[in-house]
């Protein structure tokens, strides 16, 4: 596993990394958001180093007009790599909902 993290991190050019970075932290999505009306599904884990819980998924799932918000205490950033089956099992449960 984290020698296929770092393989797609060196498969990227250091300035590509870097401008997806800037555009996803500096863009503000607040209208996006609120337009979408469709039911949602925001996961978290709230030990994520990358992307903050309180500065992300806590926000999007209160401008989100149909949301659910699942955080799962102490898990990472790779969650859905490190947990896949937690979370694969919790995405199912809402499709099938």
């Amino acid at each position: 596993m984290v020698q296929n993290w770092w393989r797609q991190g060196m498969a990227g050019a250091a300035n590509a990394h870097y401008l997806g970075i800037k555009a996803f932290s500096e863009t503000d999505f607040t209208d996006d958001l609120k337009s979408i009306d469709v039911p949602t599904l925001v996961l978290h884990g709230d030990d994520d180093q990358i992307v903050p819980i309180a500065d992300s998924a806590l926000l999007s799932a209160k401008l989100l007009k149909n949301a659910t918000l699942k955080v799962y205490k102490g898990l990472p950033h790779g969650m859905a790599t490190t947990h896949a089956g937690l979370i694969n099992e919790d995405l199912l449960e809402f499709i099938a909902a």
